[in-house]
């Protein structure tokens, strides 16, 4: 495959996101809300997907462009204690789960990335913080897998390919930073 071809493939992707432009300025906005009201924003997902969840909460945390408060975020796939003991006493399907349970309340946000939409440890984390009152978002490729039918809203990057879906992803997470950068007020 050519840089070419790559490239064409990543530009069709992109093209496709300007029909989630309503879906995620809904998002945001539901973001917005739930910082404003003292809750936290939940990352998690696997292989790329636990990099990209890191990266975004890392964003929220620290900062994107520019000095602002920290907003509430956690990956909860960085504590590899946890990860590793849930893992070998439990299951991997279920690896998100206790965290969810033990850090969350009503009102907080997971946000669940599968490229495929039917990654089993995504879609147990998504059905447990629908137990704690928790909203629920599952970033996906075209298809949706059946997270689409599951989370509260389910944005769908359209490419069936997983390194588009991937830069898809975060694209749409990076906006999420820049409109929360933006709506904030600078500190200094």
């Amino acid at each position: 495959m050519s840089f070419k071809s790559t490239l064409a493939r990543h530009q069709s992707m992109i093209e496709g996101l300007f029909t989630l432009e309503p879906q995620v300025t809904a998002l945001i906005e539901r973001i917005k809300q739930c910082l404003d009201n003292g809750n936290k924003v939940f990352f998690f997902g696997n292989g790329g997907s636990a990099s990209d969840a890191q990266h975004l909460a890392a964003e929220f945390v620290v900062r994107y462009h520019k000095e602002r408060r920290a907003y509430a975020a956690i990956a909860l796939t960085t504590d590899t204690s946890i990860l590793t003991a849930h893992g070998n006493d439990y299951s991997f399907d279920s690896i998100f789960d206790r965290q969810i349970e033990a850090l969350s309340k009503s009102g907080d946000i997971a946000i669940g990335l599968s490229t495929s939409g039917n990654s089993a440890n995504v879609i147990s984390g998504i059905k447990t913080a629908q137990k704690y009152d928790v909203w629920t978002c599952a970033f996906t490729g075209e298809d949706g897998g059946q997270l689409k039918h599951i989370a509260d809203d389910c944005i769908r990057v359209p490419s069936t390919e997983t390194a588009r879906v991937q830069e898809g992803h975060i694209l749409i997470g990076h906006w999420l930073c820049e409109a929360l950068d933006e709506d904030s007020p600078a500190i200094s």
